[in-house]
Parts: C-alpha cells; structure tokens; sequence
C-alpha cells in the first residue's frame, strides 16, 4: 500500500465523540512508551502526524487519523504506567475498553508489545480479555532494532509460547522497528487486503 495522504482528522475524550463510523478502521494500542506513536509516523511516511513524548502516558485522548481518503487509523491511549492518579488512569481504562467494544467500524486491533521484555502480565491479560470478547487483532513487537541478533526472535517466541498455553491459533504477529522502517509494510499490506475483502464483500458500516 502507497499512503498517499494522511491527516489527523481530531481528538476525542469520548469513544462517543470519534467520527462517524463509515468507513474501516484500524486502531493501534500498547503499554505506555511502546513506540506506539513513533511506528504510526514510520508508516504514514510522515515525521510529526502522531505526536510522540519522552513521557509516558502522555497519549490521554482518541486521535484519529483519515488515511488515503479511504480509512481510519485510531490512536489509542496507551494503557498501562503512566504518571498520572489512580482515577485519571481509571478513566482511560474504560475510554479504550468502551472504544474497543463498541466501535462498530473497528476491524482490527494491533496490540504493540516492546520486544526488548519477556512476556509481560500486563499484555497477556489484556490480550486474554480481547479473546474472550471477540475482538479481532494482531500483535505488533517493537523496537527490533535495539537488539542483538537473535534476542527479538528469541522473546517473540516465548510470547507464542505463553499464548498457545491458552490458545488455539496464534494471532497474526509483526516485528517492526520505527527506527528502521522494518515490518510495517506487512502492517500496510494487510490493511489494504482486508479493505479490499471488505469492498469486495460490499461490506459497510454506515448502515
């Protein structure tokens, strides 16, 4: 997929507040610092679309993004450590839970997970719950980059290790670096085959 065009579209504090759901939407999340923001600039080919902080837990609203003029990308409020009061993080929980559940024109999830950590309990559980509440998504390792050969493949693996302990099918999974530009050609590449199956199918979210 060639991005043509990427413009953020607005914030929202409410899922209620995002814009109208007609058209597909892919929404990225992680623990706070994932790189979450930086793998979005890396892949819309743009330096400053998604903003980025040294602080964790700086990303507090929705950010929407309309991408060739076709679909949404969401970015999501990292979950997770961030510096801010037990209520504060309260509310952001059920943003992204209300946001996840309720969205109807979310086809895809992309959960970021540091690739420097071994499974961490934190995203297994949050990847669990999105399991045992249907929610369709992938799982994006990031930061490749700041490894020595072989230790990123070697935590992937022991990521599928844990999850086919409870699980069937893996999800599909990506190994990205911002830094390099690595993995998120296949991101794109099935984004723009899902659109296509969903055109073909005549598949709408307005109705």
């Amino acid at each position: 997929m060639v991005i043509k065009t990427a413009v953020f579209v607005k914030s929202s504090q409410k899922w209620q507040d995002c814009p109208e759901p007609n058209m597909p939407e892919y929404a990225f999340i992680g623990r706070s610092n994932v790189g979450k923001s930086s793998l979005i600039n890396a892949m819309m080919n743009h330096k400053d679309l998604a903003k980025t902080s040294q602080t964790p837990g700086k990303t507090q609203l929705i950010n929407n993004f309309l991408v060739n003029d076709s679909w949404s990308l969401t970015d999501l409020p990292g979950y997770g450590y961030a510096k801010v009061s037990k209520s504060l993080r309260k509310d952001f929980e059920n943003l992204i839970t209300n946001y996840i559940l309720n969205r109807k024109n979310l086809v895809n999830l992309f959960v970021l997970v540091d690739v420097r950590h071994t499974p961490q309990k934190i995203d297994m559980e949050f990847m669990k719950w999105l399991g045992e509440s249907s929610v369709p998504f992938s799982i994006v390792f990031t930061k490749a980059d700041k490894m020595k050969s072989g230790g990123a493949d070697r935590n992937v693996e022991a990521y599928k290790t844990e999850l086919l302990k409870t699980w069937e099918d893996l999800p599909d999974i990506y190994v990205t670096s911002a830094e390099k530009k690595t993995g998120t050609d296949q991101i794109l590449k099935f984004i723009s085959e899902t659109n296509q199956f969903l055109i073909k199918n005549k598949i709408r979210f307005d109705d």
